[in-house]
């Protein structure tokens, strides 16, 4: 899915640039030191470039390398155009959730993540743990960062909540380490 993200980017940078060159700016083409160039990057499982740097806005820059006399005198007043690529939507990859507490007996609330579509919230009892799990799919798409849960704990016993955050490109942030500083292993929400 994130390949054809970048190849449908890769389309509306050349479909932009066909356009420019079509309107009305013959002589862009008899050019011969006219150039340009598009450079596209892998994205890593996490959503991120595997060179790790991440662009802060969905907003590309095409420059000529020369613009001869013909072309500026057709219209064309600067070797640079901007192509807004907005359209794609850009999210960064959601963050660990924090401040997860209830507010009362029932209404269970968290700060909000800033890249958050949606949250999921994991929740089981405190002996599971031991066993490293981040617990089990209790709610899901949940568009406010609060949820309800109106069931009574046993007495003797207690419950663990997980909140995640879900970006609206359906990645979902982290569910955290555990004591030793591995992730968190378990099933996550479908």
């Amino acid at each position: 899915m994130r390949r054809d993200r970048l190849s449908v980017l890769r389309l509306c940078a050349v479909l932009a640039l066909g356009v420019v060159a079509a309107g009305g700016l013959a002589p862009a083409r008899a050019q011969q030191s006219a150039s340009w160039e598009i450079s596209d990057r892998v994205l890593n499982l996490g959503g991120r470039p595997q060179g790790g740097t991440t662009s802060g806005s969905a907003s590309f820059s095409l420059t000529l390398e020369s613009l001869g006399e013909p072309v500026v005198g057709a219209g064309l007043s600067s070797a640079s155009y901007l192509l807004d690529a907005s359209f794609a939507g850009t999210y960064p990859a959601p963050g660990e959730v924090r401040g997860v507490r209830f507010s009362d007996a029932t209404t269970l609330g968290w700060d909000a993540e800033r890249s958050a579509g949606t949250y999921n919230v994991y929740r089981d009892a405190l002996s599971a743990l031991t066993g490293g799990s981040y617990g089990t799919c209790w709610q899901q798409d949940i568009p406010s960062p609060s949820a309800t849960d109106p069931d009574p704990v046993p007495a003797g016993t207690g419950r663990f909540y997980l909140v995640t955050a879900e970006n609206r490109l359906a990645e979902e942030g982290t569910r955290g380490r555990d004591s030793a500083g591995a992730s968190r292993t378990g099933t996550a929400c479908p």
